[in-house]
């Protein structure tokens, strides 16, 4: 159980909550006692595989708006719950004609990619400026590689170009990952690999995306804004694909670069993941509460937002840019800006 900035976490597998009252009652059969949290201080509780919710608790939460995720031992989402949408539908029907018109679609599409690549470059520069030698000059030369990237947007017609574009510009990124990874010999870097991860790092990256998303797309949700209507990702069914594309500017420095802090000051040591028979790799039990103690505290780090002249705390950065995002929408700016860092 971890408690961190209105959110619990609960992780190990056999546990039960319940409401009692006005708070909820914590219970596994091998930690005996008493705990009790007030509804009051949550805002949103992550489930993790193998807890089981009471559904007076989950009625309550319902009720509340309080926000209830199901993911799995990995991170990854399985089911969210929410309480009766309150949004403004004339701001989802401006989502939906957007959506449906290529001349706002693309260019949406297209500010997505960018802010995601020139946020990655960011995580290579910032690198290179601490280190030297080979690896300074490999990483140097991955951000240019990225740079000329970023212009092949500037004339893509189509989202198939511009998922191309990301497509391409992704294994460039990760490819350099040796280079970020540094000195360290515990840990290797192949490439990108998520179903399933094959190494810890993908295993970390998978993990803390999964948390991105829940964060994304709730803050979508508080907006107004349906998840499932996207401008980049293809609109499936049960596929959030707004989530995922606002997820896309927030990877590189909120997700990427925790991982790789976390790795580099041996935060995380191979002891922290274990192998399935599958060659799959997942997170521990201790290794989940170190990466969620981890992602919690850097959700409180300041971020300068250059729109709004001011830092932005990381946990209220995709609130912020969903905002932004219905500003564009509903046509009070020109154009949607992503959230970048220089």
């Amino acid at each position: 159980m971890t408690e961190l900035l209105n959110t619990l976490y609960i992780q190990t597998p056999g546990t039960s909550l319940r409401l009692d009252g006005d708070t909820v009652r914590i219970y596994h059969p091998d930690q005996p006692g008493r705990h009790l949290l007030p509804l009051v201080r949550l805002d949103h509780l992550v489930l993790f595989s193998g807890v089981t919710p009471t559904d007076d608790l989950l009625l309550r939460c319902a009720d509340d708006g309080r926000s209830v995720s199901w993911l799995t031992g990995s991170g990854r989402f399985r089911a969210g719950l929410v309480g009766p949408t309150h949004g403004n539908p004339l701001l989802r029907q401006a989502q939906h004609r957007a959506a449906d018109s290529p001349e706002r679609q693309l260019p949406i599409a297209i500010a997505i990619v960018a802010g995601k690549i020139h946020n990655a470059r960011q995580v290579l520069l910032r690198t290179a400026r601490d280190t030297s030698g080979h690896r300074q000059t490999a990483l140097r030369a991955t951000a240019e590689l990225l740079a000329r990237r970023l212009e092949l947007l500037t004339t893509a017609t189509s989202t198939n170009e511009i998922l191309g574009v990301e497509g391409i510009a992704a294994r460039d990124y990760f490819a350099a990952m040796p280079y970020l990874l540094g000195d360290n010999t515990d840990w290797k870097a192949s490439g990108r690999n998520k179903r399933p991860p094959t190494d810890p790092l993908n295993c970390l990256l998978s993990f803390l995306y999964g948390m991105l998303r829940v964060a994304v797309q709730g803050a979508l949700e508080q907006v107004g804004l349906d998840p499932y209507i996207g401008f980049l990702h293809a609109v499936r069914p049960g596929k959030p694909a707004l989530a995922l594309d606002l997820m896309e500017e927030f990877r590189p420095l909120l997700a990427d670069r925790l991982a790789l802090t976390m790795l580099n000051r041996r935060e995380l040591t191979p002891t922290d993941f274990e192998e399935l028979p599958n060659k799959a790799y997942r997170l521990t039990d201790n290794g989940r509460k170190t990466v969620l103690a981890a992602w919690q505290q850097s959700r409180q780090r300041d971020w300068p937002h250059a729109q709004l002249s001011r830092q932005v705390p990381a946990a209220l950065l995709p609130l912020v840019q969903a905002r932004l995002l219905a500003r564009h929408l509903r046509g009070d700016t020109v154009a949607y800006q992503p959230w970048t860092v220089n």
